[in-house]
Protein backbone atom coordinates (compact mmCIF):
# COMPACT_ATOMS: atom_id res chain seq x y z
CA UNK A 1 0.00 0.00 0.00
CA UNK A 2 1.23 3.47 -0.82
CA UNK A 3 2.39 5.38 2.27
CA UNK A 4 0.41 8.56 2.77
CA UNK A 5 -0.62 10.95 5.53
CA UNK A 6 -4.28 9.93 5.83
CA UNK A 7 -6.07 6.60 5.48
CA UNK A 8 -9.74 5.84 4.85
CA UNK A 9 -11.64 3.45 7.14
CA UNK A 10 -11.18 0.61 4.63
CA UNK A 11 -7.45 1.30 4.25
CA UNK A 12 -6.93 1.61 8.01
CA UNK A 13 -8.72 -1.69 8.56
CA UNK A 14 -6.39 -3.34 6.03
CA UNK A 15 -3.27 -1.83 7.62
CA UNK A 16 -4.29 -2.93 11.13
CA UNK A 17 -5.68 -6.30 10.09
CA UNK A 18 -9.05 -5.52 11.69
CA UNK A 19 -12.60 -5.34 10.39
CA UNK A 20 -14.21 -2.00 9.61
CA UNK A 21 -16.87 -2.90 12.20
CA UNK A 22 -14.15 -3.14 14.89
CA UNK A 23 -12.64 0.22 13.91
CA UNK A 24 -16.09 1.85 14.02
CA UNK A 25 -16.63 0.48 17.52
CA UNK A 26 -13.19 1.62 18.70
CA UNK A 27 -14.03 5.08 17.35
CA UNK A 28 -17.40 5.14 19.15
CA UNK A 29 -15.81 3.84 22.37
CA UNK A 30 -12.97 6.35 22.18
CA UNK A 31 -10.31 3.61 21.94
CA UNK A 32 -9.02 4.70 18.55
CA UNK A 33 -10.69 7.97 17.58
CA UNK A 34 -11.05 8.69 13.89
CA UNK A 35 -10.90 12.12 12.32
CA UNK A 36 -13.67 13.27 9.99
CA UNK A 37 -13.20 14.20 6.34
CA UNK A 38 -14.46 17.82 6.11
CA UNK A 39 -16.90 17.43 3.19
CA UNK A 40 -18.12 13.81 3.31
CA UNK A 41 -17.76 13.39 7.12
CA UNK A 42 -16.24 9.93 6.49
CA UNK A 43 -13.84 8.49 9.07
CA UNK A 44 -10.14 8.99 8.27
CA UNK A 45 -6.99 8.14 10.22
CA UNK A 46 -3.61 9.88 10.45
CA UNK A 47 -0.54 7.84 9.58
CA UNK A 48 0.95 8.62 13.01
CA UNK A 49 -2.07 7.08 14.74
CA UNK A 50 -1.70 3.82 12.86
CA UNK A 51 2.07 3.71 13.30
CA UNK A 52 1.69 4.18 17.05
CA UNK A 53 -0.82 1.35 17.12
CA UNK A 54 1.46 -1.00 15.16
CA UNK A 55 4.52 -0.09 17.28
CA UNK A 56 2.86 -0.97 20.58
CA UNK A 57 3.98 -4.51 21.40
CA UNK A 58 1.59 -4.93 24.32
CA UNK A 59 -1.47 -3.27 22.92
CA UNK A 60 -4.75 -3.16 24.81
CA UNK A 61 -6.63 -3.85 21.59
CA UNK A 62 -4.71 -7.06 21.05
CA UNK A 63 -5.43 -8.38 24.56
CA UNK A 64 -8.73 -10.06 23.77
CA UNK A 65 -11.06 -10.35 26.75
CA UNK A 66 -12.05 -13.72 28.14
CA UNK A 67 -15.24 -13.84 30.19
CA UNK A 68 -14.99 -17.57 30.93
CA UNK A 69 -15.16 -18.53 34.60
CA UNK A 70 -15.71 -21.88 36.33
CA UNK A 71 -18.54 -22.29 38.91
CA UNK A 72 -17.20 -22.90 42.43
CA UNK A 73 -20.28 -25.02 43.19
CA UNK A 74 -23.40 -26.20 41.39
CA UNK A 75 -25.62 -23.29 40.36
CA UNK A 76 -29.19 -23.94 39.25
CA UNK A 77 -31.51 -22.02 36.96
CA UNK A 78 -35.27 -22.11 36.47
CA UNK A 79 -36.03 -20.81 32.99
CA UNK A 80 -39.34 -19.28 31.93
CA UNK A 81 -40.48 -18.68 28.32
CA UNK A 82 -37.71 -21.10 27.36
CA UNK A 83 -38.52 -21.40 23.65
CA UNK A 84 -36.24 -23.75 21.72
CA UNK A 85 -33.47 -23.47 24.31
CA UNK A 86 -31.07 -20.81 23.00
CA UNK A 87 -30.50 -19.23 26.40
CA UNK A 88 -30.63 -22.60 28.17
CA UNK A 89 -27.87 -24.01 25.91
CA UNK A 90 -25.76 -20.93 26.61
CA UNK A 91 -26.22 -21.17 30.38
CA UNK A 92 -25.45 -24.89 30.22
CA UNK A 93 -22.19 -24.13 28.38
CA UNK A 94 -21.26 -21.67 31.13
CA UNK A 95 -21.62 -24.44 33.72
CA UNK A 96 -25.11 -23.70 35.08
CA UNK A 97 -27.52 -26.61 35.72
CA UNK A 98 -31.10 -26.29 34.49
CA UNK A 99 -33.61 -27.53 37.10
CA UNK A 100 -36.74 -26.79 35.03
CA UNK A 101 -37.91 -24.95 31.92
CA UNK A 102 -41.39 -23.63 31.25
CA UNK A 103 -42.68 -23.14 27.71
CA UNK A 104 -46.21 -22.98 26.26
CA UNK A 105 -45.41 -23.79 22.61
CA UNK A 106 -45.76 -27.54 22.11
CA UNK A 107 -43.24 -27.71 19.25
CA UNK A 108 -40.59 -25.86 21.26
CA UNK A 109 -41.25 -28.27 24.15
CA UNK A 110 -40.75 -31.20 21.73
CA UNK A 111 -37.46 -29.61 20.67
CA UNK A 112 -36.27 -29.30 24.29
CA UNK A 113 -37.21 -32.91 25.14
CA UNK A 114 -35.69 -34.30 21.93
CA UNK A 115 -32.32 -32.70 22.61
CA UNK A 116 -32.17 -32.88 26.40
CA UNK A 117 -34.27 -35.84 27.66
CA UNK A 118 -32.90 -35.17 31.17
CA UNK A 119 -34.26 -31.60 31.29
CA UNK A 120 -37.45 -31.08 33.29
CA UNK A 121 -39.69 -29.42 30.70
CA UNK A 122 -42.87 -27.93 32.19
CA UNK A 123 -45.19 -27.59 29.20
CA UNK A 124 -48.13 -25.24 29.62
CA UNK A 125 -49.36 -21.73 30.28
CA UNK A 126 -47.24 -20.07 32.98
CA UNK A 127 -50.42 -18.55 34.42
CA UNK A 128 -51.67 -22.02 35.42
CA UNK A 129 -48.47 -23.28 37.03
CA UNK A 130 -47.25 -23.10 40.64
CA UNK A 131 -43.48 -22.86 41.07
CA UNK A 132 -43.37 -22.70 44.89
CA UNK A 133 -41.83 -26.20 45.10
CA UNK A 134 -38.67 -24.66 43.61
CA UNK A 135 -38.42 -22.10 46.43
CA UNK A 136 -34.75 -21.69 47.42
CA UNK A 137 -33.86 -24.54 45.03
CA UNK A 138 -32.65 -22.35 42.17
CA UNK A 139 -30.19 -19.47 42.53
CA UNK A 140 -31.30 -18.03 39.18
CA UNK A 141 -34.61 -17.37 37.41
CA UNK A 142 -34.47 -16.29 33.78
CA UNK A 143 -37.15 -15.40 31.28
CA UNK A 144 -37.63 -13.75 27.91
CA UNK A 145 -41.08 -12.40 28.68
CA UNK A 146 -43.00 -10.62 25.88
CA UNK A 147 -43.24 -6.83 26.00
CA UNK A 148 -46.76 -5.81 27.03
CA UNK A 149 -48.33 -2.54 28.12
CA UNK A 150 -49.40 -2.13 31.74
CA UNK A 151 -52.37 -0.45 33.34
CA UNK A 152 -50.92 2.71 34.93
CA UNK A 153 -52.87 3.20 38.13
CA UNK A 154 -51.15 5.87 40.18
CA UNK A 155 -47.63 7.19 39.94
CA UNK A 156 -45.82 4.03 41.01
CA UNK A 157 -46.76 0.87 39.17
CA UNK A 158 -47.23 -2.04 41.55
CA UNK A 159 -47.33 -5.78 41.02
CA UNK A 160 -51.13 -5.89 41.01
CA UNK A 161 -51.32 -3.27 38.24
CA UNK A 162 -49.36 -5.66 36.01
CA UNK A 163 -51.90 -8.50 36.35
CA UNK A 164 -52.78 -10.03 33.02
CA UNK A 165 -49.33 -9.42 31.57
CA UNK A 166 -46.59 -12.02 31.27
CA UNK A 167 -44.16 -9.81 33.16
CA UNK A 168 -46.53 -10.15 36.14
CA UNK A 169 -46.10 -13.92 35.84
CA UNK A 170 -42.32 -13.55 35.64
CA UNK A 171 -42.35 -11.43 38.83
CA UNK A 172 -44.76 -13.87 40.53
CA UNK A 173 -42.44 -16.80 39.83
CA UNK A 174 -39.45 -14.81 41.12
CA UNK A 175 -41.42 -14.21 44.32
CA UNK A 176 -42.27 -17.90 44.63
CA UNK A 177 -38.75 -19.20 43.91
CA UNK A 178 -36.80 -16.48 45.79
CA UNK A 179 -33.60 -16.70 43.67
CA UNK A 180 -30.47 -14.69 44.40
CA UNK A 181 -30.62 -13.20 40.89
CA UNK A 182 -33.23 -12.93 38.16
CA UNK A 183 -32.55 -12.12 34.52
CA UNK A 184 -35.18 -10.85 32.10
CA UNK A 185 -34.41 -10.35 28.42
CA UNK A 186 -36.36 -8.59 25.73
CA UNK A 187 -36.15 -6.72 22.46
CA UNK A 188 -34.44 -3.33 22.39
CA UNK A 189 -37.81 -1.67 21.77
CA UNK A 190 -38.77 -2.35 25.39
CA UNK A 191 -36.77 0.73 26.42
CA UNK A 192 -38.99 3.05 24.37
CA UNK A 193 -42.24 1.12 24.88
CA UNK A 194 -44.96 3.43 26.22
CA UNK A 195 -42.33 6.22 26.29
CA UNK A 196 -40.20 4.33 28.79
CA UNK A 197 -43.03 3.75 31.28
CA UNK A 198 -43.08 -0.01 30.73
CA UNK A 199 -39.44 -0.60 31.68
CA UNK A 200 -39.79 1.75 34.66
CA UNK A 201 -42.87 -0.18 35.72
CA UNK A 202 -40.94 -3.42 35.59
CA UNK A 203 -38.14 -1.94 37.69
CA UNK A 204 -40.59 -0.70 40.33
CA UNK A 205 -42.30 -4.11 40.46
CA UNK A 206 -38.99 -5.91 41.01
CA UNK A 207 -38.20 -3.34 43.72
CA UNK A 208 -41.56 -4.10 45.36
CA UNK A 209 -40.86 -7.84 45.51
CA UNK A 210 -37.38 -7.35 46.98
CA UNK A 211 -34.96 -6.97 44.06
CA UNK A 212 -32.63 -4.14 43.12
CA UNK A 213 -32.26 -3.71 39.37
CA UNK A 214 -28.77 -3.29 37.92
CA UNK A 215 -28.60 -0.40 35.39
CA UNK A 216 -30.30 -1.80 32.30
CA UNK A 217 -28.08 -2.47 29.29
CA UNK A 218 -28.58 -3.39 25.66
CA UNK A 219 -26.21 -6.18 24.67
CA UNK A 220 -25.20 -6.45 21.02
CA UNK A 221 -24.91 -10.06 19.93
CA UNK A 222 -22.08 -9.23 17.49
CA UNK A 223 -19.91 -8.33 20.51
CA UNK A 224 -20.24 -11.89 21.84
CA UNK A 225 -19.18 -14.20 19.01
CA UNK A 226 -22.55 -14.14 17.27
CA UNK A 227 -22.49 -13.43 13.50
CA UNK A 228 -25.68 -11.40 13.66
CA UNK A 229 -26.66 -7.79 14.37
CA UNK A 230 -29.13 -8.64 17.12
CA UNK A 231 -29.68 -6.50 20.21
CA UNK A 232 -31.33 -7.57 23.46
CA UNK A 233 -32.28 -5.61 26.57
CA UNK A 234 -31.09 -7.38 29.72
CA UNK A 235 -32.92 -6.69 33.00
CA UNK A 236 -30.97 -7.97 36.02
CA UNK A 237 -32.52 -8.08 39.49
CA UNK A 238 -30.39 -8.80 42.60
CA UNK A 239 -32.12 -9.88 45.82
CA UNK A 240 -31.85 -7.02 48.29
CA UNK A 241 -30.06 -9.07 50.97
CA UNK A 242 -27.23 -9.86 48.52
CA UNK A 243 -24.30 -7.43 48.58
CA UNK A 244 -22.33 -8.81 45.59
CA UNK A 245 -22.45 -6.74 42.40
CA UNK A 246 -23.23 -7.96 38.89
CA UNK A 247 -21.08 -7.05 35.89
CA UNK A 248 -22.25 -7.46 32.31
CA UNK A 249 -19.99 -9.57 30.06
CA UNK A 250 -17.17 -7.63 28.44
CA UNK A 251 -17.45 -7.33 24.65
CA UNK A 252 -14.97 -9.13 22.43
CA UNK A 253 -13.12 -7.19 19.77
CA UNK A 254 -13.51 -9.72 16.96
CA UNK A 255 -16.68 -9.50 14.88
CA UNK A 256 -17.80 -12.69 13.15
CA UNK A 257 -19.41 -12.56 9.72
CA UNK A 258 -21.78 -14.70 7.70
CA UNK A 259 -18.89 -16.72 6.29
CA UNK A 260 -17.89 -17.61 9.89
CA UNK A 261 -21.42 -18.87 10.47
CA UNK A 262 -21.89 -20.95 7.33
CA UNK A 263 -18.35 -22.09 6.50
CA UNK A 264 -15.69 -24.07 8.34
CA UNK A 265 -13.67 -21.80 10.62
CA UNK A 266 -13.40 -20.58 14.21
CA UNK A 267 -17.09 -20.89 15.06
CA UNK A 268 -17.74 -24.28 13.41
CA UNK A 269 -15.40 -27.09 12.37
CA UNK A 270 -17.29 -27.86 9.15
CA UNK A 271 -19.47 -26.19 6.54
CA UNK A 272 -23.15 -25.79 7.39
CA UNK A 273 -25.09 -29.07 6.99
CA UNK A 274 -27.65 -29.31 4.19
CA UNK A 275 -31.26 -28.87 5.29
CA UNK A 276 -34.71 -27.83 4.19
CA UNK A 277 -35.69 -24.22 3.79
CA UNK A 278 -38.35 -21.83 2.54
CA UNK A 279 -38.45 -20.51 -1.01
CA UNK A 280 -39.33 -17.07 -2.31
CA UNK A 281 -42.40 -16.72 -4.51
CA UNK A 282 -41.44 -16.15 -8.16
CA UNK A 283 -42.25 -12.42 -8.18
CA UNK A 284 -39.97 -11.83 -5.18
CA UNK A 285 -37.25 -14.07 -6.60
CA UNK A 286 -37.16 -12.02 -9.80
CA UNK A 287 -36.61 -8.85 -7.78
CA UNK A 288 -33.99 -10.28 -5.40
CA UNK A 289 -31.98 -11.70 -8.30
CA UNK A 290 -31.18 -8.08 -9.18
CA UNK A 291 -29.73 -7.31 -5.73
CA UNK A 292 -25.93 -7.65 -5.25
CA UNK A 293 -24.39 -8.99 -2.00
CA UNK A 294 -24.78 -6.37 0.80
CA UNK A 295 -27.34 -4.57 -1.39
CA UNK A 296 -31.01 -3.81 -0.77
CA UNK A 297 -34.03 -2.30 -2.53
CA UNK A 298 -32.23 0.92 -3.50
CA UNK A 299 -29.99 -1.17 -5.76
CA UNK A 300 -32.99 -1.94 -7.97
CA UNK A 301 -33.91 0.03 -11.11
CA UNK A 302 -36.15 2.97 -10.15
CA UNK A 303 -39.32 1.56 -11.73
CA UNK A 304 -38.89 -1.76 -9.90
CA UNK A 305 -38.16 0.09 -6.64
CA UNK A 306 -41.51 1.89 -6.89
CA UNK A 307 -43.39 -1.27 -7.80
CA UNK A 308 -41.79 -3.39 -5.07
CA UNK A 309 -41.99 -0.82 -2.28
CA UNK A 310 -45.45 0.52 -3.06
CA UNK A 311 -46.45 3.39 -0.75
CA UNK A 312 -43.34 2.79 1.38
CA UNK A 313 -41.23 4.19 -1.47
CA UNK A 314 -42.51 7.70 -0.71
CA UNK A 315 -42.04 7.49 3.07
CA UNK A 316 -38.87 8.55 4.92
CA UNK A 317 -36.21 6.28 6.36
CA UNK A 318 -33.67 3.99 4.79
CA UNK A 319 -35.56 0.69 5.27
CA UNK A 320 -32.25 -1.06 4.65
CA UNK A 321 -33.62 -4.48 5.65
CA UNK A 322 -36.04 -4.64 2.71
CA UNK A 323 -35.01 -6.79 -0.27
CA UNK A 324 -31.67 -7.28 1.52
CA UNK A 325 -29.03 -9.72 0.34
CA UNK A 326 -26.48 -10.41 3.09
CA UNK A 327 -22.76 -10.37 2.17
CA UNK A 328 -20.28 -13.05 3.22
CA UNK A 329 -18.04 -10.47 4.91
CA UNK A 330 -20.68 -8.93 7.21
CA UNK A 331 -22.81 -10.19 10.10
CA UNK A 332 -26.39 -11.10 9.23
CA UNK A 333 -29.15 -8.66 10.06
CA UNK A 334 -31.45 -9.78 12.89
CA UNK A 335 -33.26 -12.96 11.91
CA UNK A 336 -37.05 -12.87 11.99
CA UNK A 337 -39.50 -15.71 12.69
CA UNK A 338 -40.23 -16.13 8.99
CA UNK A 339 -37.34 -16.02 6.49
CA UNK A 340 -39.51 -15.02 3.52
CA UNK A 341 -41.49 -12.45 5.51
CA UNK A 342 -42.52 -9.46 3.45
CA UNK A 343 -40.09 -6.55 3.65
CA UNK A 344 -37.65 -8.20 6.07
CA UNK A 345 -35.77 -10.31 3.55
CA UNK A 346 -32.48 -11.93 4.52
CA UNK A 347 -31.32 -13.35 1.21
CA UNK A 348 -28.40 -15.79 0.82
CA UNK A 349 -25.28 -14.04 -0.59
CA UNK A 350 -24.96 -16.20 -3.71
CA UNK A 351 -28.22 -18.06 -4.18
CA UNK A 352 -31.54 -16.25 -4.48
CA UNK A 353 -33.29 -17.91 -1.57
CA UNK A 354 -33.83 -17.44 2.17
CA UNK A 355 -31.45 -19.08 4.62
CA UNK A 356 -32.24 -22.73 5.33
CA UNK A 357 -33.19 -24.00 8.79
CA UNK A 358 -29.61 -25.08 9.58
CA UNK A 359 -28.22 -21.80 8.24
CA UNK A 360 -30.69 -19.95 10.47
CA UNK A 361 -29.54 -22.06 13.43
CA UNK A 362 -25.86 -21.35 12.69
CA UNK A 363 -26.48 -17.59 12.57
CA UNK A 364 -28.04 -17.96 16.04
CA UNK A 365 -25.00 -20.09 17.12
CA UNK A 366 -27.01 -23.26 17.84
CA UNK A 367 -24.97 -26.48 17.74
CA UNK A 368 -25.37 -28.48 14.53
CA UNK A 369 -26.73 -31.45 16.46
CA UNK A 370 -29.57 -29.44 18.02
CA UNK A 371 -32.73 -30.73 16.32
CA UNK A 372 -35.81 -28.57 15.87
CA UNK A 373 -39.23 -30.22 15.92
CA UNK A 374 -42.44 -29.34 14.11
CA UNK A 375 -43.03 -28.05 10.59
CA UNK A 376 -40.41 -26.01 8.72
CA UNK A 377 -42.29 -22.80 9.59
CA UNK A 378 -42.41 -23.85 13.27
CA UNK A 379 -38.66 -24.51 13.21
CA UNK A 380 -37.93 -21.08 11.75
CA UNK A 381 -40.16 -19.50 14.39
CA UNK A 382 -38.32 -21.25 17.23
CA UNK A 383 -34.91 -20.23 15.91
CA UNK A 384 -35.94 -16.66 15.09
CA UNK A 385 -37.31 -16.12 18.61
CA UNK A 386 -34.26 -17.55 20.38
CA UNK A 387 -31.53 -15.87 22.36
CA UNK A 388 -28.28 -16.62 20.45
CA UNK A 389 -26.54 -19.45 22.29
CA UNK A 390 -23.15 -17.70 22.41
CA UNK A 391 -24.74 -14.57 23.90
CA UNK A 392 -26.46 -16.78 26.48
CA UNK A 393 -23.11 -18.35 27.38
CA UNK A 394 -21.50 -14.95 28.01
CA UNK A 395 -24.46 -13.87 30.18
CA UNK A 396 -24.02 -17.19 32.00
CA UNK A 397 -20.37 -16.40 32.74
CA UNK A 398 -21.44 -13.09 34.30
CA UNK A 399 -23.99 -14.92 36.47
CA UNK A 400 -21.40 -17.52 37.54
CA UNK A 401 -18.90 -14.79 38.42
CA UNK A 402 -21.57 -13.00 40.48
CA UNK A 403 -22.54 -16.19 42.37
CA UNK A 404 -18.91 -17.18 42.95
CA UNK A 405 -18.26 -13.80 44.56
CA UNK A 406 -21.46 -14.03 46.62
CA UNK A 407 -20.63 -17.44 48.13
CA UNK A 408 -17.00 -16.41 48.68
CA UNK A 409 -18.20 -13.39 50.67
CA UNK A 410 -20.30 -15.69 52.91
CA UNK A 411 -17.21 -17.71 53.81
CA UNK A 412 -15.19 -14.65 54.86
CA UNK A 413 -15.27 -13.66 58.55
CA UNK A 414 -17.32 -10.55 59.23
Amino acid sequence: MVIKDYYSLTEAAEVLGKSKETLRRWDNDGKLKALREPISNYRIYKKEQLNLFLDMSTNDFENEVDNAVVPNKEYRVLELFAGAGGLAIGLEKSGIKCVALNEIDKYACQTLRENRPNWNVLEGDIRTLDFSKYRNKAEIVTGGFPCQAFSYAGKKLGLQDARGTLFYEFARVVQEVNPLICIGENVKGLLSHEKGKTIQGMISILDEIGYNVVPVQVLKAIDYKVPQKRERVILVGIRKDVESSFSYPKPYTKIYNLSDALKKGELYNCDVPKSEGSKYPEHKKKVLKLIPPKGYWRNLPLDIQKEYMGKSFYLGGGKTGIARRIGWDEPSLTLTCSPAQKQTERCHPEETRPFTVREYARIQTFPDDWKFMGSISQQYKQIGNAVPCNLGKEIGYSIVNFLNEYYLSLSKPK
